[in-house]
């Protein structure tokens, strides 16, 4: 099998970080895919084991909708995830989401862990959150294993790197912050050091919220080193 819309065709192989492509492993995540991203959506793989599988057909309906090809290849499935009872692998194209200025965000300095990344992804939607801003060094969002943990909440929510936690507050300076540390309490921007953001006390707060979050391991670097919750 290979891949290609708008890119060079390429054979599939297992995902690295440099590919413009990706791929969502399993059912769900895969109908996620074709429900909000189909203009990204290059083709579907299927396997044979889930032929009987409500959510293939399914898949395989909004396919021929779409005009998405799809195809039974139990081999580059078997290839691509060796895991078992993946009946479906979407391939993807990668795509650059802008942060909406006047939505919430969650902002997460130097997330390490896949798994909570797909986490926090499903957990923001669940509370109407749908702006992620991601502090580098970064996961890769596009890593098949943070899709799968997001069960395809990725397809819903803008985001975008920065360099630096000041590079974002330069781009959002109107968002108030929130950061929740493990002190026990929230702290308004108004407890944060001026320098880190001194815009923030020249502008009256606005509705807008940002709700950073340290890395897994040290916390967040700038706020303090005690981490967030």
């Amino acid at each position: 099998m290979k891949v290609g819309k708008g890119q060079a065709r390429v054979r599939l192989k297992r995902y690295k970080r440099e590919f413009g492509h990706s791929y969502t492993f399993g059912v769900f995540p895969t109908l996620e895919l074709l429900h909000h991203r189909p203009e990204q959506a290059v083709q579907v793989l299927l396997h044979s084991q889930g032929a009987r599988n409500a959510g293939v057909e399914k898949i395989r309906a909004l396919c021929a909708q779409c005009g998405i090809p799809c195809a039974e290849d139990d081999r580059t499935v078997e290839r691509l995830e060796p895991r078992e009872n993946t009946y479906a692998v979407g391939v993807f194209e990668k795509y650059a989401p802008r942060l909406q200025p006047q939505a919430n965000h969650v902002v997460l300095v130097n997330p390490t862990d896949m798994g909570n990344l797909g986490t926090i992804l499903r957990t923001m939607l669940a509370f109407g959150v749908d702006n992620l801003a991601l502090i580098r060094p970064a996961v890769d969002i596009f890593d098949p294993r943070v899709v799968r943990a997001s069960m395809g909440a990725l397809f819903q929510v803008a985001f975008t790197y920065f360099d630096r936690f000041e590079e974002y507050c330069a781009a959002f300076g109107g968002h108030a912050l929130y950061p929740f540390m493990t002190d026990g309490h929230t702290h308004p921007a108004s407890d944060l050091p001026p320098a880190l953001c001194p815009h923030l006390w020249q502008r009256e707060r606005r509705p807008a919220r940002c709700l950073p979050r340290g890395g897994d391991k040290r916390g967040h670097p700038t706020l303090g080193s005690g981490g967030f919750a």
